[in-house]
Formats: structure tokens, C-alpha cells, sequence
């Protein structure tokens, strides 16, 4: 049986999501649980990317096969009641077997939260930055980095992938009275990708850079964006899309934090 799983975590506690020798991974609490609940009984689970050491996600999708049938609301229980504290399963659905959470996706959205000042609920959740912001330089470099375009300097060179070239579909800055919220949308994401481009877009907030230096960016290999790549805490893998499924703009999910005031 193939079963589909939409989970949310803080990722503060956590090496990432994929599994690593010796480390604490959002994986690894997912095979410990299956163990507790199936035993003996053979289990794979696949998920639809990989997020780094303390990025969270509110919508991250994997696939689960076992070798026996269970029902979609015991198989949630038995999970959330073996999982630990900061990681959760939304939903659990019966899909074919065919389906791939990582190989059917279509579309990805993050959200990255910035908080404009100092909170004592947020630093494992939030980039606080104490400069000022000019919001509107920021929504003009995003309007730039749209589209279907070479992003071999938002990543590194030894990163493992066959193409550099990711089509951003959209990003979006909502500003409240002392929140920020990136919105990115694309086809998929290189490693540490998106944070490099919320920490270009912040430069810009700054005006320590300009357009010009982003053109140089798509021009050609610049170690800019790696200098300036931000913090993973207020990094969220917000929903992961597939054929069929409606791609929605805009906030869709809205930490608490955001409504900071």
C-alpha cells in the first residue's frame, strides 16, 4: 500500500529532513515511528525534497508504502502518537502506487519570515534584522529574479545537480507592522537557493547592493549570493504541488508570526 502524507515540522531541532549518520533528522523520527508501529513489516518512505539543517515546512509531502493495508485515520494516530513533539501529519490519503512524492511534483512554494524587531518568541523561526527596509526596491529585484532563468549562483558548484536552471513562477513581499513575508514560487529549488535569494532581496531592502549587481548575477557565476545566504530559521517549505492541483498565489498558510505587532 502507497500512502500519502502532508507533515509540518519546526526544524529548529533538526540536521534536515533527509537521514544522516549520527544526526537528529525529520526522516529518521518517521523510520523510528514506523518501527514502533509496524515492527517486522517492511516499510519505504520517500519525501518531496529535502530541507536544510532548521528549515521548517508546513506542507511537506511524502509517500509511505507498507506491506500491509492500514486505514488512512489509524495510520495518522499511530504516527502523531510515535512522532515526537514538533513534528506532525496534517493528512494521510490512499494514492496509487505509481504516485512519487518527489518525482510527481510540479511546483514548490516557500515562505521566508523577517521580523523588523527584536522578539523574544522568534529567533528559531524568524531572521530579526535591525535595518530598515525599502519594501519597494525589494518587490522591484523580485520582479527581476522571475521567470525561467539560470540560478547557478544562488547554489554551490559542488552541488549536486544536472541544471542550474529553475523556473521561478512567482515571488511575492507582504509587509505587516513589524513582519515581512517572502512568497516563492517555482518549479523546484536548488540547495540553499531560496535562501540566497531572500538574502540578495534583503541587500536590496538595505541599499548595500543594486540592480546592477543582480544582472551581474544572472550574467554569469557570482559568489555574491552564497555571501549573503539567510538564516535557515525563518525559512518555511510552505506546499508542494502536483499535476491536476490548482497552484495558489499569495499566503496560503500564515505562521502566527506573522500577525507580530
Amino acid at each position: 500500500m502507497r500512502y500519502k502524507l502532508t507533515i509540518e515540522y519546526d526544524g529548529s531541532r533538526y540536521a534536515g529532513w533527509q537521514v544522516q549518520k549520527g544526526e537528529r533528522t525529520v526522516q529518521g523520527a518517521f523510520f523510528d515511528a514506523c518501527k514502533k508501529i509496524f515492527g517486522e513489516t517492511r516499510f519505504e518512505l520517500f519525501g518531496s525534497g529535502r530541507t536544510d539543517a532548521g528549515v521548517h515546512a508546513l506542507g511537506q509531502v511524502a509517500h509511505l508504502d507498507v506491506d500491509k493495508k492500514i486505514s488512512t485515520e489509524r495510520l495518522m494516530l499511530s504516527l502523531n502518537d510515535n512522532l515526537p513533539y514538533d513534528v506532525n501529519v496534517l493528512s494521510v490519503e490512499d494514492v496509487n502506487p505509481k504516485f512519487h512524492a518527489r518525482y510527481d511534483a510540479v511546483e514548490r512554494s516557500y515562505v521566508y519570515l523577517i521580523s523588523k524587531r527584536r522578539t523574544a518568541f522568534g529567533k528559531s523561526n524568524v531572521w530579526w534584522i535591525r535595518d530598515s527596509l525599502n519594501i519597494d526596491l525589494m518587490k522591484q529585484a523580485a520582479t527581476a529574479m522571475r521567470g525561467k532563468r539560470d540560478f547557478a549562483s544562488f547554489t554551490d558548484k559542488s552541488a549536486e545537480t544536472t541544471s542550474t536552471i529553475v523556473n521561478v513562477t512567482g515571488i511575492d513581499i507582504y509587509e505587516t507592522n513589524n513582519m515581512v513575508a517572502i512568497h516563492i514560487t517555482g518549479s523546484h529549488f536548488l540547495w540553499k537557493m531560496v535562501r540566497r535569494m531572500v538574502g540578495v532581496l534583503v541587500e536590496i531592502g538595505r541599499e548595500k547592493i543594486t540592480m546592477v549587481d543582480i544582472d551581474i548575477m544572472f550574467d554569469g557565476y557570482s559568489s555574491l549570493p552564497a555571501k549573503l545566504t539567510a538564516p535557515a530559521a525563518g525559512l518555511y517549505l510552505e506546499h508542494v504541488y502536483y499535476k491536476g492541483e490548482h497552484t495558489m498565489r499569495g499566503l496560503q498558510i500564515v505562521p502566527q508570526l506573522l500577525r507580530l505587532k
